[in-house]
């Protein structure tokens, strides 16, 4: 029993790290855990205030949580950066303001993928997506 408080206690820390290290609340981050075939699939989900919307923010597998965990870590500290900057205008279907958004992405299809991320393609219509110049 002990051995799995050390666990959640390390698994609160990693991610009270990521939480801190984006500049996030608890209430804007989701970590989503997801196991399947001796695999675990963290799914970061990023919660917007302003519209309440959520958005994919990125996945990894791992062994096992802290495994995921780590790799996210690893991730939003030395990786995020060296992948393309989209920016998505959009709206909700049905609605009138126009949303922006800012994505992180191998390329335009992994950054559309992280707007539509856990809802229907027909709820959200999509303006335009710009890939933002290096800085």
């Amino acid at each position: 029993m002990a051995l799995d408080l050390d666990l959640n206690v390390e698994i609160a820390g990693i991610q009270k790290e990521i939480m801190e290290y984006l500049g996030l609340r608890s209430e804007n981050l989701i970590f989503d855990y997801r196991e399947n075939d001796q695999q675990v699939e963290l799914h970061l989900i990023t919660v917007n205030s302003r519209h309440n919307q959520s958005f994919l923010f990125h996945k990894e597998v791992g062994i096992d949580r802290i495994d995921a965990l780590r790799k996210m870590y690893n991730y939003v500290r030395h990786k995020k950066q060296k992948e393309n900057s989209y920016t998505i205008q959009w709206i909700v279907d049905g609605e009138s303001e126009l949303h922006t958004s800012y994505f992180r992405a191998n390329n335009i299809f992994d950054a559309l993928d992280k707007l539509y991320y856990g809802r229907d393609m027909n709820t959200i219509n999509v303006f335009s997506v710009v890939l933002n110049p290096v800085s």
